[in-house]
């Protein structure tokens, strides 16, 4: 199996509705991303023999993800008050809403099926909340 690996940063802030914890209330992070694409077999011919992709696409994919969440308040959608999302969107905060909890796990699956959307080969999405903890997201196999 052949596997390329490519990564990037973010910063951005969420909130875990319905949590206990810390976590509850409104605090950032400096995501990092690491997408894993594999490959029994490399292309035979052409621009990309030898390889399992072109590094450039998969980088570039995995840019665009970062720079969508980039500086941006992760926010489940309908876990705030509609005044308070208003009065956020009227000062100009850069609102990024979800349909599911903003946690590691999610934004790992998340980020995987936009992979997957995207027809690249991914293996595996890894999602760091800080560089000792992170989560990862495959498919079963």
């Amino acid at each position: 199996m052949y596997t390329l690996t490519a990564e990037a940063s973010f910063d951005s802030a969420h909130f875990l509705a319905g949590y206990t914890g810390k976590c509850r209330n409104i605090h950032g992070h400096r995501w990092l991303v690491k997408v894993e694409a594999a490959s029994e077999v490399l292309h035979g011919a052409g621009q990309l023999r030898g390889m399992v992709m072109d590094f450039g696409d998969l980088k570039k994919e995995v840019k665009a993800v970062a720079e969508y969440f980039d500086h941006g308040l992760i926010v489940e959608k309908a876990t705030l008050r509609e005044q308070t999302y208003q009065a956020l969107q009227e000062e100009g905060f850069k609102l990024v809403e979800v349909d599911f909890r903003p946690t590691a796990e999610n934004l790992a699956e998340y980020i995987f099926t936009y992979m997957k959307g995207k027809q690249l080969p991914v293996k595996r999405v890894t999602v760091y909340e800080t560089p000792a903890n992170c989560a990862a997201y495959s498919e079963a196999v």
